[in-house]
């Protein structure tokens, strides 16, 4: 694959032109989720959507995260399965527009869809992953409930591809069409794409027409890829949310992921509305240029990290590491919840902290904490004032351990919990 070909323009902008392009769309877009959809309406109804005009600017607005979503859409089940997020829907609801279709992921959280065409923007990443006009691609993806099949194919459409609707298992079936139909890629989830390449070896299926693949929904470590690739397939990973659609894709140099051109990607600490420097590692909250489903600083609860510099396949949008975990790590400590943000909130109190993390040791019931802190002054009464912050924003007592700069890992973790559950 010639790795200066892109998916459109957009991709090689110069990053300045791109930075303002998104800031001048900011106002407009936050004005319109406030008119437009009841949940913001509220959560930003102090916000003068006009003077968020710059990141700075958009960090003063809240996180919200999954389970808010979710909390909310709960609470208002009998008259927006939405929760007031949505700006589209049908006969009944309060929102202007009219979708497409609508899904249910696990929670259940229920997800529209717009009548945009590629509404998800997944073509850019199956366009990185090597499909093109003209081509089959078999989607190995769930077309029922969950919006996923209907994600990737939106998206292989807009490539120009035509798509055999696999869904999942069934495995003997989509064996068989693949050597009948003899498509030029898969796009699915890694695991599954591997167990019709062990089946295909055991049955002795002819499979050899499917040399490239866009695979996401799951963990793709290097591995499983080299494995792949040992046996023909070349795969490259997306990165998106049934929410957000894509957020960023992988290109040839396998240097990370690239950005979407449709959102604002910041790295925040676990826990808080507070962005982190590039290359430290944090959840990953996206700002959505979506009208119909304007998601404004939505917490994925996954773990990233920026890169620094640009990719080599010529792209100049923001990279970064991919998922790296997930950011919410409450745990429960003695009958109480300990969350993120308590150890944020700690952490804030106390300008010598560069960086915390509460570690839970021990047994269920028989557990004991400590916070584990970076500090380069260490003025007399410091561990003490730190212990007695953590016993007052957790109601929990627990250890201090000062620590040097730099000697915590960059891993995102804020609460590690180390306890033995059986």
């Amino acid at each position: 694959m010639n790795k200066c070909e892109t998916y459109d323009a957009l991709e090689t902008r110069d990053p300045e032109a791109r930075e303002a392009a998104l800031l001048q769309a900011l106002p407009a877009h936050i004005a319109h989720a406030k008119r437009s959809t009841a949940a913001f309406a509220e959560r930003l109804a102090t916000v003068d959507a006009a003077a968020i005009t710059s990141r700075r600017a958009l960090a003063t607005l809240p996180v919200t995260r999954k389970h808010e979503l979710l909390q909310r859409q709960q609470a208002m089940r009998s008259e927006d399965p939405f929760g007031g997020f949505s700006a589209i829907g049908w006969r009944g609801l309060r929102a202007p527009g009219r979708a497409l279709r609508v899904f249910q992921s696990p929670g259940p959280i229920y997800e529209p869809e717009g009548r945009a065409a590629d509404y998800w923007r997944m073509g850019r990443a199956i366009f990185a992953a090597g499909f093109r006009e003209g081509e089959l691609a078999h989607v190995s993806f769930s077309y029922h409930l969950t919006p996923a099949g209907a994600m990737m194919e939106s998206g292989a459409h807009a490539v120009g591809c035509t798509t055999f609707p696999g869904g999942i298992g069934n495995t003997e079936l989509q064996l068989q069409a693949i050597a009948e139909l003899r498509p030029h890629g898969y796009i699915g989830t890694p695991s599954f794409l591997k167990i019709l390449v062990e089946k295909a070896a055991e049955n002795g299926t002819a499979i050899a027409s499917m040399s490239k693949a866009s695979v996401g929904g799951e963990a793709f470590p290097p591995a499983l890829r080299d494995w792949l690739r040992s046996r023909g397939i070349e795969a490259y990973q997306s990165y998106g949310t049934a929410d957000a659609g894509l957020i960023a894709y992988e290109t040839a140099p396998r240097e990370g992921l690239v950005v979407d051109e449709g959102v604002i990607v910041e790295i925040v600490r676990p826990g808080t509305n507070e962005p982190l420097p590039e290359g430290e590692v944090g959840e990953l909250v996206v700002t959505v240029l979506n009208p119909d489903y304007p998601l404004v600083r939505f917490g994925t609860g996954d773990l990233s990290a920026v890169l620094p510099g640009r990719c080599p396949s010529g792209r100049t949008n923001t990279r970064i590491r991919g998922w790296l975990g997930r950011a919410d790590q409450t745990a429960k400590v003695r009958g109480m919840f300990v969350h993120p943000g308590q150890v944020a909130e700690v952490a804030r109190r106390h300008a010598q902290v560069a960086r915390a993390r509460l570690v839970i040791e021990g047994e269920m019931a028989n557990d004991r904490m400590t916070l584990r802190v970076e500090a380069g002054e260490r003025p007399p009464g410091l561990a003490d004032a730190l212990a007695q912050s953590l016993r007052d924003v957790t109601k929990l007592r627990g250890e201090i351990d000062l620590c040097a700069p730099g000697s915590l890992p960059n891993d995102g973790k804020v609460i590690e919990d180390l306890r033995k559950l059986g």
